[in-house]
């Protein structure tokens, strides 16, 4: 297929002759009206004399004021594209640019791009992830934080829900407030109550004294109850009322308590699901969903894998690192157990390597499966063929991009490809290309 050519016409020349169109488009609009109430040949001439230097004054007026405007912008964007931290145009973005200001705005979208990664990284040291995902929900987080709007965060077991919480603490107005955790499945249902609202001395056997719970501990702070789909219906009751009326009773006591708590509560269940199936109370749903934020797997954000796997291996007793071949078997695998597996994996690895280098033959057998495109029975039931396909084609391109360090001609020539085709499917599957270039500088 031919390429399309383009004329690159310069903002310089542009800027100054849509000035000029638009002082024309006056002249001639006069020029008609002087001839539409009879001016004299003499006066028309002199009068046509007159539109032309309005036409070429205006011009150099739009001239310099473009050369004022944009001399600045030119010089700020050839510096952002010197530093070593700025990505370089694809050959793709060089050929479909058709002039200065699709330049311009392409250099200000990664100098955006760039800066939200500082931010996030700056704002949530305990969260690691830069992929454009995991930036949405750093935005999420500081819009609702400062409210004491009660937050449901959804998400599959181990993927980070607790450090969510955490951060929206830690962004509140409640900072240096208590923060509770409670884990509603750690804790036995004959306890929880006990656990969460106190007893008083004689409520039931062993209560030798009284008992202070954990709502009542946290007042003026925020309470974190997590695993909330493991609640049982009893409990649910009255944790509606707390949500409501901010007060309780002790176990055993006939005293009212009133609490000053934000709540901020997380589940791995389906609690619409549950409520069909009579496990979870609706009014408490509807109670507790005022902001939800749901925090996607880690099979559906593989960018960030390379920068938990540097995080793990940074934190370990000696100095580990990861071969590409193994780095390309964890980036390939779809990650069940999120985070948590993704950790365990990394420290088993590091525990088994007599060397300091991780290799495939260190990794678990069932994750170097996905290098030879086994298809576990759990993702054929999980997924429709084909988002299957897609997540296969979203996990080589990452595989490629990593091995290449991001350099896309080279990608491409991996994975058999033409560069555009390779740039369109970066583009479909939301692939933050920055992560892999950015890799290599660590």
């Amino acid at each position: 297929m031919m390429k399309k050519k383009y004329f690159q016409i310069s903002l310089y020349i542009l800027v100054p002759f849509t000035f000029s169109g638009l002082s024309l488009l006056w002249v001639i609009l006069t020029s008609q009206l002087a001839s539409y109430y009879g001016t004299s040949p003499a006066h028309r001439s002199s009068f046509i004399l007159w539109e032309i230097g309005v036409v070429v004054i205006t011009f150099l007026i739009g001239l310099i004021i473009t050369w004022i405007m944009l001399r600045p912008v030119s010089k700020f964007i050839k510096k952002a594209a010197s530093l070593p931290v700025f990505p370089k145009a694809t050959p793709e973005e060089e050929t479909t640019e058709k002039d200065s200001l699709e330049h311009f705005t392409r250099v200000f979208e990664q100098i955006t791009n760039i800066l939200s990664k500082v931010e996030a990284k700056e704002l949530f040291p305990g969260i690691i992830g830069q992929s454009r995902i995991m930036r949405g929900i750093f935005t999420q987080i500081i819009k609702v934080a400062p409210t004491d709007s009660t937050v449901l965060i959804l998400g599959e077991s181990g993927s980070g829900k607790e450090l969510v919480a955490t951060s929206l603490y830690e962004h509140s107005l409640r900072r240096g407030g208590p923060f509770i955790k409670i884990n509603c499945v750690a804790i036995p249902e004959s306890l929880l109550e006990s656990e969460l609202f106190g007893h008083e001395r004689g409520a039931f056997t062993g209560a030798t004294s009284q008992k202070i719970g954990k709502f009542e501990a946290a007042d003026g702070g925020t309470i974190f109850l997590d695993e909330i789909g493991d609640m049982p219906l009893n409990t649910q009751a009255k944790i509606l009322r707390v949500l409501q009326e901010k007060e309780f009773e002790r176990v055993g006591g006939t005293g009212t308590i009133k609490v000053d708590v934000r709540f901020i509560v997380a589940t791995n269940k389906n609690l619409q699901e549950m409520i069909r199936q009579g496990l979870f109370r609706e009014d408490l749903y509807y109670r507790i969903n005022v902001f939800s934020i749901y925090l996607p797997p880690l099979r559906e954000r593989k960018e960030d894998i390379p920068y938990l796997v540097d995080h793990f291996l940074n934190h370990n007793v000696k100095p580990v690192t990861l071969s590409p071949q193994a780095l390309q078997a964890v980036i390939g695998y779809s990650w069940p157990g999120n985070i948590r597996e993704l950790q365990n994996t990394i420290e088993r690895a590091a525990v088994l390597t007599e060397t300091g280098v991780i290799e495939p033959a260190h990794l678990p057998a069932h994750i170097l499966g996905t290098m030879n495109g086994d298809i576990s029975h759990k993702a054929v039931d999980t997924f429709t063929i084909d988002e299957r396909l897609d997540d296969i084609e979203k996990g080589l391109i990452i595989e490629a991009l990593n091995r290449t360090g991001g350099v896309q001609v080279r990608a491409a020539e991996l994975l058999g490809i033409n560069q555009r085709s390779l740039w369109h499917r970066i583009k479909k599957h939301g692939i933050d290309i920055e992560s892999f270039k950015n890799l290599q500088k660590m």
